[in-house]
């Protein structure tokens, strides 16, 4: 009975501690989060056209080695 009442303890401290630390957590605003989106979304398009130029210069490259 002892060890149960210490682990319920450990777990009320353990759940106390996490709403301190989550209450410190600076939130990105709406804005913040839209305009970071809008940049990685921006960046995927960029590296995914520039992945698709290099792997058709060297499909190029290969069919000429090739043929």
């Amino acid at each position: 009975m002892t060890m149960e009442m210490g682990r319920i303890a450990q777990l009320r401290t353990y759940i106390t501690e996490v709403r301190a630390e989550v209450g410190k957590v600076v939130w990105p605003t709406r804005k913040d989060t839209m305009n970071t989106t809008i940049i990685v979304l921006g960046m995927v398009i960029l590296v995914s056209l520039f992945m698709w130029v290099v792997d058709s210069i060297l499909a190029l490259i290969v069919q000429l080695i090739v043929s």
